[in-house]
């Protein structure tokens, strides 16, 4: 492509916000050129001043009215998978919010689409495009820290959520389970990038400390293991704030660690003192966009596809299955399309 990506909004809830500002960030290789919202005036909140941003009720006639290069699904969990093989029949690219989908049957049938369509699928994890992310995957990459033994992970903050501004995300009929499979998400697919292998077993332990209200678990801790050895840890909760001092992410290596609180990196190599890199705020959503049309325009790979939304969900599930047997469960098989 030589021109800028036309894209089409599925759902102008909540999050659409986001992904409308990284839109207006990227004018030059990004156009949004329609939403689809059965609310019209949140569809029309999206489209703002720009009248030539077209408008449908539903996704399926924004689709077949043609004149789009992709879509970005920002629905509730439960309608992703539907919205992104409708897209991909359609030959259309896809940016879709976590997760990828609910079921691994949904995740084969989304393999599937993508090989027989051939289009670019990137799942929304705009956590990796944080500064120190980056930094701290390129000293992972160098080789620099050796091999990598340990991954921690954190993203918790006090959810003031009542019954009614819950919503969907209350019933795990529409959710998918509960925190682990909304916020927690991050945190996986972050532990996974740093990880840097694909999970294979997974232990955890849910809770409901305080969202009694909500039918899944408003806390978790997850343990890893990847298929390169390295052992990941995730604490996330929509109960409570970490306590002072937790980080974002930590890891250590053979030959030293480092540590983030999601804006400054510090790295200590075995015997050495430490090394602590500051970094420029950014707009993780604008650098997802950005990354997302590159991707389209170049014919490239995203820095995490529907691949790596597989291994998230799978990651899920097995720690559903895990909380509730008592058991270190395994991941499920790996759909078609995995690498």
């Amino acid at each position: 492509m030589t021109g800028r990506v036309r894209i089409g909004l599925i759902g102008a809830g909540g999050i659409a916000g986001a992904h409308v500002a990284g839109f207006r960030r990227n004018p030059e290789t990004v156009e949004l050129a329609a939403v689809a919202d059965p609310v019209r005036e949140s569809a029309e909140k999206r489209r703002g001043d720009d009248e030539g941003v077209r408008i449908f009720a539903d996704y399926r006639e924004m689709i077949a009215a043609g004149g789009l290069d992709a879509v970005d699904i920002c629905l509730p969990h439960h309608l992703h998978a539907d919205a992104v093989i409708a897209a991909a029949d359609a030959g259309l690219h896809v940016l879709c919010e976590k997760p990828l989908c609910l079921t691994l049957e949904e995740a084969e049938a989304i393999s599937a689409a993508v090989e027989r369509s051939g289009v670019t699928v990137m799942c929304a994890h705009n956590q990796l495009f944080l500064p120190a992310v980056a930094e701290a995957k390129r000293l992972i990459d160098s080789g620099v820290l050796g091999r990598v033994y340990e991954v921690r992970t954190t993203d918790s903050f006090f959810n003031d959520f009542t019954p009614e501004s819950m919503g969907w995300r209350a019933r795990a009929e529409t959710s998918g389970g509960g925190e682990l499979i909304d916020t927690g998400y991050h945190p996986l697919y972050l532990m996974q990038h740093l990880a840097g292998g694909a999970p294979v077993e997974v232990a955890a332990m849910l809770s409901r400390h305080r969202l009694e209200f909500m039918e899944g678990e408003d806390s978790a801790q997850v343990l890893v293991r990847y298929d390169n050895g390295v052992v990941g840890h995730v604490v996330t909760s929509w109960a409570y704030e970490p306590a002072l001092g937790t980080e974002k992410f930590s890891l250590v290596a053979e030959r030293g660690s480092l540590s983030s609180d999601g804006t400054a990196l510090t790295y200590r190599m075995r015997g050495e003192e430490p090394v602590t890199r500051e970094f420029e705020p950014v707009h993780e959503f604008a650098a997802e966009v950005a990354h997302f049309a590159d991707s389209v325009r170049n014919g490239t790979r995203p820095i995490q596809t529907h691949e790596e939304g597989i291994d998230v969900l799978g990651v899920i599930l097995a720690a559903y299955e895990s909380s509730l047997t008592g058991s270190i469960a395994r991941v499920g098989a790996h759909p078609v399309g995995r690498r």
